[in-house]
């Protein structure tokens, strides 16, 4: 068992809150147990440069911690004047997550553009703005639907994203920080509504990790994010 008591097929106490902003075309609070992110995507009648007069559209990501978001305070990444290798990974994995499953020339030649911002850090920051992104960006996409901007919805199916990890020889879904800072190995699972796979990220902590155990992990990971496309549906009421 482990040190909350929770199985170790399970995922923490899954939150998710569609159109918690009121300003944003789009909006979800995503909570997984004490992790917190406020998911926001806006609509801009702009494209980057590469795609203009192509007839596509973009879907992009920011993400970003607030200073308190941990234990101890961390300085904001504006004061720093840049932002640190973690962070622009994160946000370029959240927009490809987002990519795959949205068919872009339907948007026409406007981009959406996703806000994470972490508002309480306890492990899966990353997976949680991934799953909580994506119902902000339906909320986007089915309002410019309402209003006859789109001809057709551009999203083919759902993605969500967990973490799974090796602890003490046991293989774990959802991590939270006390398990992940001390793990054997974890990797980061972006899987779509049909089952296929978009993305893993996977690093042996301690020691190499085995076939098995990664097929272990992925096992769980289909398992939570099967639960997590569920919550998707019920948040959006479709």
């Amino acid at each position: 068992m482990r040190h909350n008591n929770r199985p170790h097929d399970a995922l923490r106490e899954v939150h998710l809150t569609p159109s918690y902003s009121r300003h944003a075309e789009g909006s979800c609070l995503v909570e997984f147990g004490h992790t917190k992110v406020l998911c926001t995507a806006s609509v801009q009648e702009n494209i980057p440069p590469f795609l203009r007069g192509t007839g596509k559209g973009w879907v992009t990501a920011e993400y970003g911690m607030l200073p308190r978001a941990t234990n101890s305070r961390n300085q904001r990444e504006a004061a720093k004047g840049s932002q640190s290798g973690r962070t622009q990974e994160i946000q370029r994995l959240i927009g490809r997550s987002l990519r795959s499953v949205c068919k872009l020339p339907a948007l026409g030649e406007r981009q959406i553009l996703i806000d994470c911002d972490v508002i309480e850090a306890d492990g899966g920051t990353r997976t949680a703005s991934i799953t909580g992104a994506y119902v902000a960006l339906h909320q986007a996409c089915q309002k410019l639907m309402d209003s006859g901007v789109l001809a057709f919805f551009p999203l083919t199916q759902q993605v969500a994203a967990i973490s799974c990890g090796i602890h003490k020889d046991v293989a774990l879904l959802d991590l939270d920080y006390p398990e992940d800072s001390s793990a054997e190995a974890d990797a980061n699972f972006v899987i779509a509504s049909d089952g296929n796979l978009v993305e893993i990220q996977g690093t042996a902590e301690t020691k190499p990790f085995s076939e098995d155990q990664f097929l272990n992990l992925l096992r769980l990971a289909k398992k939570g994010t099967h639960e997590l496309f569920e919550l998707q549906r019920k948040a959006l009421n479709i």
